[in-house]
């Protein structure tokens, strides 16, 4: 089962500030690259530590600077120092599993984001933390481990002429948000693709693993509900506020097709999430339905039996003086008797239609 909360027990009574990783190891070592580009201008590379990028600053027009893996807090102390990052700032970073949010600094704005992907064949969908910082010509990500969500904007860059190339690192953070929803709908797709499924399952009559899938599945919804509301928050906040470090005239609009696409992801969710639970309360009514037809049929056999297990019982006493024991034809008479009380009660349920 999926934690909703991660394990914050390691950071009770630490003061503010204090950096410690609450989240899992994801992956072996941090991966740390750089992207700097202008319009005429791109280079990548591949660091070790950040001090290496700090003789790109200012050579270029736009600064992504992509860490991968938390673990280490050294390389985010690093980030904190040769970026002025606040260290509350820091602290967010590396607590991960917190609600998306969005906040204002002097000299940059702090994203952090739930990204959502589903692999080939895994049943559950898996939640990583995305957290961006923007400045002033530059723009670090920092991932829990190293996924693909942002290949095709590495293409963009790497392709003169594009958009990305043109504008500057407001855009580039326009591009990663737009990215992890435009991402949300590919996990959307699986989810349709799972309640197709379970959809057809779910009427068959051995479906109880069906059941228990749709059961996991709510829940997931449930855990895809809590990372994409907040979202709604974060891009209203960009459209209606000034920030220092987005220009509100060019890259402005394009928040708010962001937000746009969000509304849908968020409908779809709602969606999704009633569909699931009219499963799981139509499989409920489907087993209880079951269960009633089961002891109706018992019942009835039981009610039949009833007076024939009285006449039995009556002659099967044995005393010696009742006049039916010795009369030659009592014993089909009883059996006809019994025959005239089964076949009226019969037709008495079939003409109440309770069977």
């Amino acid at each position: 089962m999926k934690k909703v909360i991660r394990n914050f027990s390691g950071k009770i009574g630490q003061p503010a500030g204090t950096l410690f990783h609450t989240g899992e190891r994801k992956i072996g070592s941090p991966v740390l690259t750089v992207l700097g580009y202008d319009e005429g201008r791109c280079v990548r590379l591949d660091i070790k530590n950040l001090n290496e990028c700090m003789e790109l600053r200012g050579k270029y027009k736009v600064l992504w600077i992509n860490i991968d893996g938390l673990h280490e807090l050294q390389v985010v102390e690093d980030a904190g120092r040769l970026f002025g990052i606040h260290p509350l700032t820091l602290e967010d970073i590396l607590h991960t599993g917190q609600r998306p949010k969005i906040e204002k600094f002097d000299s940059y704005l702090f994203l952090m984001l739930r990204m959502l992907s589903v692999g080939e064949g895994l049943e559950e969908v898996a939640e990583d933390q995305l957290s961006i910082v923007v400045g002033s010509g530059y723009v670090m990500t920092f991932q829990e481990k190293t996924v693909d969500v942002f290949d095709s904007i590495r293409d963009r860059i790497a392709t003169s002429g594009t958009s990305l190339r043109k504008r500057g690192a407001d855009y580039l953070a326009y591009a990663l948000m737009d990215a992890v929803v435009d991402n949300y709908f590919k996990v959307l797709e699986q989810f349709e693709n799972r309640i197709e499924q379970l959809d057809i399952e779910l009427l068959e009559q051995s479906a109880d693993a069906a059941f228990q899938s749709i059961y996991i599945l709510k829940k997931e919804l449930i855990l895809l509900r809590k990372s994409v509301w907040p979202m709604r928050e974060i891009i209203n906040s960009i459209s209606r506020n000034e920030f220092n470090v987005i220009d509100e005239i060019s890259t402005g609009p394009f928040f708010r097709d962001i937000y746009d696409n969000l509304i849908l992801v968020i409908e779809t969710v709602e969606t999704y999430r009633d569909i699931v639970i009219g499963m799981y309360d139509t499989r409920l009514a489907i087993v209880n339905n079951r269960m009633n037809e089961i002891m109706k049929v018992l019942t009835i056999i039981a009610t039949v039996f009833m007076p024939l297990s009285f006449i039995a019982g009556v002659y099967g006493m044995n005393f010696h003086y009742m006049p039916e024991l010795e009369w030659r034809w009592g014993y089909f008479a009883v059996m006809g008797s019994m025959f005239i009380v089964f076949t009226g009660m019969m037709l008495y349920f079939r003409t109440k239609r309770w069977f």
